[in-house]
């Protein structure tokens, strides 16, 4: 019997995965428990739809990447916290707060995902952060400041 995996079945077959099971696995075991549904025309049809839909959605969310980090491309971020006299912050800037901070300062909305550091600043001064969406880099210049 032809099927279309509703969820992720380990060792059998991945979401919106269309496979050949045995009837009674999928009549006993897959169709009660919700995790797949029989491969008719109307379902096919149904699932290649929503590929399309999600392939279209994932390509104007990328354009929407490449548009934020031309804008803050090669942009000076000034993030000011609270540190010691030698420099030293009392917490560490993450690529979190880098995220929150363009959005908040620049309306560029690049997810901390996309933000390259390879550990968290702890001491003020400048630093130059690398932004990857994709096969696109950018980077910008953060400059730590104390409060």
């Amino acid at each position: 019997m032809q099927i279309i995996f509703l969820q992720d079945v380990r060792g059998k077959g991945n979401k919106n995965e269309i496979k050949d099971v045995p009837d009674g696995y999928a009549r006993n075991f897959l169709f009660p428990h919700k995790l797949a549904e029989q491969a008719t025309p109307a379902s096919l049809e149904k699932l290649e739809k929503m590929k399309e839909f999600i392939l279209v959605e994932k390509k104007m969310q990328t354009e929407t990447l490449k548009k934020s980090l031309e804008k803050i491309s090669g942009l000076e971020l000034v993030i000011k916290t609270k540190a010691d006299e030698k420099g030293h912050l009392f917490s560490a800037i993450r690529a979190k707060d880098i995220a929150e901070k363009l959005k908040k300062d620049h309306q560029a909305e690049i997810g901390e995902e996309f933000i390259v550091l390879e550990k968290p600043i702890k001491t003020v001064g400048e630093q130059v952060v690398a932004i990857k969406v994709g096969d696109h880099q950018s980077s910008l210049k953060l400059l730590v400041e104390k409060e």
